[in-house]
């Protein structure tokens, strides 16, 4: 099964920059099958990581930046994958 890991954060206005840096910079304690940093307007971060786990699996996740860099708490989801072999499309 592939679960898929999805990390949000907001930057304090003006610190998206630092905050995409800081982002890129996290190591997590296992390597997943795929990791996608992207951003978007309003100073936002988004991590995406793909693995190949059980849904209710502990996995490793990126922690809360510094108070000081994020403009709210960062916003948490897990998903399953439902392409491919095992799923419906």
């Amino acid at each position: 099964m592939t679960v898929v890991l999805m990390w949000e954060a907001r930057a304090v206005a003006g610190r998206g920059g630092e905050l995409l840096a800081w982002a890129r910079a996290q190591e997590l304690a296992a390597p997943p099958m795929r990791r996608e940093i992207l951003r978007a307007p309003q100073d936002r971060v988004l991590v995406i990581t793909w693995w190949d786990a059980d849904y209710d699996a502990v996995l490793p996740e990126l922690p809360e930046p510094d108070e000081e860099l994020v403009s709210r708490a960062v916003h948490r989801w897990r998903f399953e994958s439902v392409t491919g072999p095992d799923g419906d499309g």
